[in-house]
């Protein structure tokens, strides 16, 4: 007998197309699904089997050889007109399935039994089925487990869709993020070049490296599968080499910083602390094109990390009293490393500045 259409056949389909499933990759998960299947209902086969338009594609199977039949020959076609679990015990006795080459040919089906998988909105995907060469029946243990494995495998469907929106409002937020970050540096450029004082320009400059910082974690953070976790060697070395734009022909950066994980608000910090002491070392250590070098490492202090931020410039005025006090960039180091726990040092270093943060990366 040749199955009917869903009375829903549209939207069922337009649902089905949703989920992005249909002739996607095997999936472990969906595996363990029909090899639970097979194994509790104690037959050879069993299949997760989506209907669509013209064909029952099989998400996950075990006992086939192929990956999909066409829809009239799919037992589950029959299946999803139905609430509940679908069983026939002998596909030869029941009118939907007596002349179905899938009982005639070959090695003949004999046994189905299919759980629908229902999506939230009330109509059924498919089914998980279970098939066997002779005629039988499964036990209410098999039929409950069968149904309920079902529902498990259209939980890992529903899963997929929602990580998928997800993702895409993700980049979504990461593309209009992205632009309102340029727009904001396009425009401290235009002011820097517009500004009459040194000062005004060197302000804006700040600024300018303050945001392309949070650039740099932004995209990392997008990037990034492994939640708030941040790789700090990665992210030091991005915001390094975007301060290697700025500083001056006749001093170099470097950077050594071992692979570590950070949170994204340690990250934050560290790049703001990195970012003004490269500029403060750039724009007063090395005055009258005195040639030197700015230092960024990361090395094991106690049950923690020090960051540690030196250059070989001319050091601190008044044994670092002022500096280390005032400024707008050292209030910024200040409150940044506050936030990584503190408390921080400012030293001379003999010759240059030696600033040194405590943080604690996470496991």
């Amino acid at each position: 007998m040749k199955p009917q259409k869903h009375p829903q056949e549209e939207d069922r389909l337009a649902t089905l197309t949703a989920y992005g499933v249909l002739d996607s990759a095997r999936d472990p998960e969906f595996d363990e699904i029909v090899d639970l299947a097979a194994a509790i209902c104690e037959t050879p086969v069993a299949i997760v089997n989506l209907i669509d338009s013209d064909r029952g594609w099989f998400k996950a199977e075990t006992g086939m050889s192929v990956p999909e039949v066409p829809r009239d020959h799919a037992f589950c076609s029959h299946a999803i007109l139905e609430d509940g679990v679908v069983e026939i015990p002998d596909t030869r006795q029941d009118a939907r399935t007596a002349d179905n080459p899938l009982t005639i040919d070959g090695s003949p089906v004999r046994f189905y039994a299919g759980a629908p998988l229902v999506a939230p909105n009330g109509l059924p995907l498919g089914s998980l089925c279970v098939l066997d060469t002779r005629p039988r029946r499964l036990t209410d243990l098999q039929l409950r487990t069968l149904r309920a494995l079902a529902q498990l495998g259209m939980q890992q469907m529903e899963l997929r869709l929602r990580l998928e929106r997800e993702k895409v409002l993700r980049q979504e937020v990461d593309h209009r993020v992205k632009n309102s970050l340029q727009s904001v540096v396009a425009l401290t450029r235009i002011q820097g070049r517009r500004a009459e004082s040194e000062e005004t320009r060197a302000a804006l400059a700040q600024v300018r490296g303050r945001i392309e910082v949070i650039t740099a974690l932004h995209e990392q953070l997008y990037r990034t599968d492994a939640g708030d976790r941040i790789d700090l060697s990665e992210f030091a070395g991005n915001v390094a080499r975007f301060l290697s734009g700025f500083r001056p022909e006749n001093v170099s950066i470097s950077l050594d910083v071992p692979r570590m994980f950070v949170t994204s608000s340690q990250a934050s910090a560290i790049g703001v602390i990195v970012n003004e002491c490269a500029a403060n070392a750039f724009r007063h250590g090395f005055p009258d094109g005195r040639a030197g070098r700015v230092t960024i490492t990361a090395r094991p202090d106690g049950d923690g990390m020090v960051l540690v931020c030196e250059d070989d410039g001319i050091g601190l005025s008044d044994n670092g009293t002022k500096s280390a006090t005032g400024g707008l960039g050292m209030q910024v180091i200040s409150a940044s490393a506050d936030q990584l726990g503190g408390p921080h040092r400012v030293e001379n270093g003999d010759p240059g500045v030696r600033i040194i943060v405590p943080f604690t990366p996470v496991p």
